[in-house]
């Protein structure tokens, strides 16, 4: 394996966005940590690991499990360049006056906590090496929330908060933090649900994707701490 080539790793790998950002990170030839809840999941999804990729199970609302994703990067590749948070998800949720414990918890889990689990895990593998890039990825929701989204807009504009803070703490050692804040994107189960939408509105998974490897790249050393609006083409 040849030192100088990239390391990132990829949380939600087998979603779409997450398959999408593999692809994208492939493109360029980087080393591959691939995230998800199960190796096998993984393997439906990428076949074989191979020697650029390395499949991690893991369930990043429990610290340790983060932990391990680090720690088998850097001992299958010796260096982490790249973090992309990608697993998250949405729920429709109740008025505000009627969210259930259930649903905060759980939309703060899978979307906030996941972001600060993975922090705590690989910055200080980049503070070690003074180099690294991490994209988180909020949504456009966390700008202006809609009816029944309290709880799902609030943990996405937690990312955003981290990511702000983390910028403003990491800058200075090298360490670029940004995130991304789509629309709807544009996937068959967001096609299923939503059928009388025109999908040409929303954003496709490969275009975010290539959003997130530019803003992993050195092209990007100048931005810190943005919060980037992706609205789709139409």
């Amino acid at each position: 394996m040849k030192a100088d080539i990239e390391t990132v790793i990829i949380t939600g790998a087998t979603g779409n966005l997450g398959r999408a950002v593999a692809d994208a990170f492939d493109a360029r030839g980087a080393n591959l940590v691939l995230v998800g809840r199960s190796r096998d999941g993984l393997a439906r999804h990428f076949g074989d690991e191979g020697a650029r990729r390395l499949f991690v199970a893991a369930d990043l609302v429990a610290q340790q499990h983060a932990n391990a994703v680090a720690d088998a990067a850097i001992a299958r590749f010796g260096r982490i360049d790249v973090l992309c948070n990608i697993a998250g998800g949405f729920r429709m949720g109740e008025p505000v006056h009627e969210t259930s414990d259930e649903t905060w918890q759980f939309l703060f889990d899978l979307n906030a906590k996941s972001v600060l689990d993975m922090a705590r895990a690989v910055v200080p593998k980049m503070l070690e090496s003074s180099r690294g890039c991490i994209v988180n990825v909020a949504a456009y929701a966390a700008l202006k929330a809609a009816a029944n989204m309290g709880a799902y807009a609030a943990s996405k504009s937690v990312v955003i908060r981290l990511t702000e803070a983390m910028s403003a703490e990491l800058r200075a050692h090298g360490i670029n933090v940004n995130c991304v804040l789509p629309t709807t994107l544009d996937t068959p189960q967001n096609r299923q649900a939503m059928p009388n939408v025109d999908p040409a509105r929303w954003v496709a998974p490969a275009d975010l994707a290539g959003i997130i490897a530019f803003l992993a790249s050195p092209a990007a050393r100048a931005i810190h701490g943005a919060a980037i609006p992706v609205s789709g083409t139409g």
